[in-house]
């Protein structure tokens, strides 16, 4: 792929596609950034979620920070917040607050429009990358066997724009199923865990003292289903966000606003909510089921076509993994370009390469997602068994500082689910909380 005059096109310039091309731009002579909207500052149309609380796990931010040396900052100098997670912002799990402690991840605090526009202007600046705004793709161009391009339609009417390697980061709206079944492919199985959440969020004016000075609170769905975040993003606002699953949904009215957030097992976020000077009306949004399109499965895949991202996996948005799921796939892209494979032997290695992180959110996303008795889905012994050791984990972390960190760490994908089982670890988990091995 990294031959002179090598094309590669990506479809959505959200945060998996600037991702992408960022890892491409490496590879390929050229770059083509396609997407269907106008880009500016604001949220967009192919961002359904764009309005909401975002949450960036710190493995994702550490990937961001290593294709685009000195983001972080540059999210800074645009007024976005950092914090130590845990030691300067609020987590309740499980019904209390994990203990504050250091957990050594950083938070960056920051709504997903300044994100987006700080990394889109950091793509924009690579010499071999073009990023084309009011496209829509129409069609792959190819079979089975080989994709060479797409069709698309923009201000100039239609046309093909030709390829040596297409990648799909066009989100949950992806056409792609439709799309392999055009061309006589074959579409990968899907995997659904329908959960039904929804969202209604709304910026409020932040003032001093608010939070104890912290950056965030974040409450998990309790027993009601219903949880909500606060986080203190630039322009000197917090963002809150209430979140419903199982189709008990928040209101977007000002007093059904106020009284949901009132049921939220924490009360951190109504002291937020009624102490402050709202600024906007609440905003609603719908994400229904969980999607995970086995791509790994496949027999055979076109060659030249790779599919990440939320056109792989949409993630349930509570668990924030999205984001970070996209930049370690860009990380299995890159390594999958740096083992000088030949072309039609590209995806099928990509998706082996990404399937491991994939699985592991999709794992911690659905085993939290079964714990809701509402949810429909497998509850193997397996499972069954992990939401009983989590569910004892959570209790211990409520107080004790050193399984608050590794759980922690495992949320944020900075370490694997195995470094809860770690026999220390264990030990203070099913001692609920006290040290291993037990004193005398």
């Amino acid at each position: 792929m990294s031959a002179p005059g090598t094309h590669a096109v990506v479809l959505g310039a959200g945060i998996a596609g600037l991702l992408a091309a960022a890892v491409l731009s490496e590879f390929c002579s050229r770059v083509t950034i396609l997407d269907r909207d106008e880009l500016d500052d604001g949220v967009h149309r192919g961002v359904p979620q764009g309005r909401h609380l975002h949450g960036l796990l710190d493995r994702g931010r550490a990937v961001m920070e290593e294709l685009y040396p000195g983001c972080t900052a540059d999210l800074v100098r645009r007024g976005a917040n950092t914090a130590e997670v845990l030691a300067e912002t609020r987590w309740y799990v499980g019904g209390a607050r994990l203990t504050p402690t250091s957990t050594g991840l950083t938070s960056v605090i920051v709504t997903r429009p300044l994100l987006e526009a700080v990394l889109r202007e950091r793509t924009r600046t690579l010499p071999n990358v073009e990023l084309r705004e009011r496209i829509a793709v129409q069609a792959l161009i190819g079979d089975s066997r080989s994709i060479a391009g797409v069709a698309v339609t923009g201000a100039l009417g239609p046309e093909v724009v030709a390829a040596d390697l297409v990648v799909d980061a066009s989100g949950r709206g992806s056409r792609i199923m439709e799309w392999l079944r055009s061309i006589g492919a074959q579409p990968p199985e899907e995997e659904c865990l329908e959960v039904d959440l929804g969202y209604a969020s709304r910026y409020y004016r932040h003032r001093d003292g608010q939070l104890g000075g912290q950056a965030s609170v974040i409450i998990s769905t309790g027993r009601n289903g219903r949880g909500g975040g606060a986080v203190h993003v630039e322009g000197d606002r917090w963002l809150v966000t209430l979140a419903g699953m199982l189709g008990d949904h928040p209101p977007a009215d000002h007093d059904g606003f106020h009284r949901y957030a009132a049921t939220i097992s924490a009360p951190d976020i109504h002291e937020i909510v009624t102490g402050s000077e709202p600024l906007d009306d609440p905003v609603r949004y719908r994400f229904k089921t969980s999607v995970r399109r086995r791509f790994d499965r496949l027999p055979a895949v076109p060659a030249g076509l790779i599919v990440l991202g939320d056109a792989q996996c949409a993630f349930n948005p509570l668990y924030a993994q999205g984001m970070t799921v996209a930049a370690l796939q860009a990380v299995a892209l890159r390594e999958t370009l740096r083992a000088g494979l030949d072309p039609a032997s590209v995806p099928g290695h990509f998706y082996a390469t990404a399937a491991e992180p994939v699985a592991l959110a999709w794992r911690l996303a659905a085993s939290s997602d079964l714990s809701h008795p509402g949810v429909t889905g497998p509850r193997t012994l397996r499972t069954r068994l992990t939401n009983a050791y989590v569910a004892r984990a959570h209790r211990a972390a409520h107080h004790d500082p050193q399984v608050a960190r590794t759980f922690m760490r495992v949320a944020h994908l900075v370490e694997p689910p195995a470094a809860l089982a770690h026999p220390a670890t264990a030990g203070r988990i099913l001692l609920g909380g006290q040290s291993w091995p037990p004193r005398m």
